[in-house]
């Protein structure tokens, strides 16, 4: 790495992806999570614990050290993964910490969801029934908390009694949970590809993220659809950079979701299966679009790149200390990523490690996937 690089900063509850795109681009990673992973600390150059009370960020630790990194040399400025969306609009207009690198007052058009559903109607994009109060029959409702991630912010409607502050209801509705990874900037957008997401249940919790495999191609016709939803949102909010929207596809039809006003997870799938094309990682192409108003050609988008990504989550079956043999084990995987350090305790159901490999087909990837977590969760058992 050039040390006369320029620095960027990137947190969130896990920033290894970040670190890692941000690394490809040649930049001096500064990396702000609340796990510390071995693989997050390779591709940083420095480290800062975030981490508050189980699986969150403490907010005090989270200022503490964004002041501290405003004060290094060639610092760009903060990029912000999933964990950090109830800060953001406060992050962009705090002093005294380094500026966002993407969407700050813009991202409340479309996390509040009483205005980002209202601009789904008016704009005549499909998304599923929403009622701001409990409907008297619950059964076949979820209720959302806006300013979550991964699946944690949602559950069924029907097991909780009070209505948490910022929370909505939304009907469960048919259909494959995708998701649409775009660039925005000037109010435009490039759209670089679609994904299928994959959800598990736990406990209370009926939808926490486990992965994805993408791009995946769509009819020509959906896909145009979901692309001019896309373009319509964003040319009434002024969303900039990376993003993603997720929805549910059912046949030809899709019903929006909500928005992700920060680079998500399936970023990394683009960069695994078309490496060629982000040269610079795709958070080189999120600075362009931020700080420069650049946005990708659109003849590098959308294109069936020769492999497929794949990418999940394994969770631990039984509660377990990481030691440096099993360490040592996934850090030399080259299809593990977010590897515990020694003497990391990892309680059951919690996430070990995220598994991503490459295929040419989806049904060869899915195999592959199988697989890969099979092997370590014997490695787990093993333990």
């Amino acid at each position: 790495m050039n040390a006369r690089a320029p620095r960027v900063a990137v947190a969130g509850l896990s920033a290894r992806m970040l670190a890692q795109s941000a690394a490809r681009a040649g930049l001096n990673v500064v990396a702000l999570d609340i796990f510390g992973d071995r693989d997050t600390r390779t591709h940083a150059g420095m480290w800062f614990d975030i981490g508050g009370e189980g699986l969150s960020i403490d907010r005090a630790r989270l200022y503490d050290a964004l002041q501290h990194v405003a004060r290094l040399p060639r610092m760009l400025g903060l990029v912000v993964t999933s964990g950090l969306e109830p800060l953001a609009i406060e992050l962009s207009r705090a002093p005294g910490v380094p500026r966002v690198i993407g969407n700050g007052a813009q991202s409340a058009a479309v996390r509040d969801p009483r205005r980002f559903f209202a601009l789904l109607d008016d704009a005549h994009i499909a998304h599923p029934d929403v009622r701001f109060t409990r409907p008297a029959d619950a059964r076949d409702w979820l209720i959302k908390r806006s300013d979550g991630c991964g699946g944690t912010h949602i559950e069924w409607a029907r097991e909780l009694d009070d209505t948490p502050p910022g929370a909505y209801f939304q009907r469960l509705s048919r259909g494959r949970p995708m998701s649409a990874l775009f660039i925005a900037a000037q109010r435009e957008a490039v759209v670089i590809g679609f994904a299928e997401q994959t959800t598990v249940s736990a406990h209370r919790l009926p939808f926490i993220h486990a992965g994805s495999l993408g791009p995946v191609t769509l009819p020509r016709d959906t896909a145009a659809r979901i692309v001019d939803a896309i373009e319509t949102i964003v040319w009434r909010t002024d969303l900039t950079g990376l993003c993603s929207l997720d929805f549910l596809l059912d046949n030809d039809t899709f019903q929006v979701l909500e928005i992700n006003t920060r680079p998500s997870s399936t970023m990394a799938l683009y960069e695994a299966a078309w490496p060629d094309a982000w040269p610079r990682g795709l958070i080189g192409a999120h600075l362009d679009a931020c700080l420069d108003g650049e946005l990708p050609h659109a003849d590098t988008a959308l294109k069936r790149p020769p492999l497929i990504a794949g990418q999940r989550v394994v969770f631990a079956p039984h509660g377990f200390v990481a030691s440096q043999a099993f360490s040592d084990a996934c850090f030399a995987d080259p299809a593990c990523h977010d590897i515990p350090l020694p003497g990391a305790r990892i309680d059951a159901g919690m996430p070990v490690c995220t598994m991503m490999t490459t295929a040419p087909e989806l049904d060869l990837l899915r195999t592959a996937l199988d697989s890969e977590c099979a092997r370590i969760l014997q490695r787990i058992r093993n333990h």
